[in-house]
């Protein structure tokens, strides 16, 4: 039964760990486009959040990535832009097919 309470008990501190790691960032819907844009280019990479649970780094050039990466477009809902084009993604490049 004890074994039972260090469950829970751990169950409960991650969800409220996840729950204070989401609210942490700075929530893209609450700041302008531009404002977005600029906090990027000027941080050069920031994790954003997009939403109540969800979250993403963003960079403003390819030395912000890690060897390997490339950049990828990134678009975010903002409060006055449903897609606001606000710097890019690290993504990890694809090798072509074929051989």
């Amino acid at each position: 039964m004890e074994h039972m309470k260090l469950i829970s008990a751990a169950i409960v501190l991650m969800s409220m760990a996840s729950d204070a790691l989401a609210q942490s960032h700075l929530l893209t819907l609450q700041m302008s486009c531009y404002g977005a844009r600029e906090l990027v280019a000027t941080q050069g990479g920031i994790v954003l959040s997009t939403g109540v649970t969800t979250y993403e780094r963003n960079v403003a050039a390819v030395t912000q990535c890690v060897r390997g990466e490339n950049l990828d477009p990134a678009w975010v809902p903002t409060a006055d832009t449903p897609q606001c084009p606000i710097g890019y993604r690290c993504v990890q490049r694809t090798r072509p097919s074929g051989g």
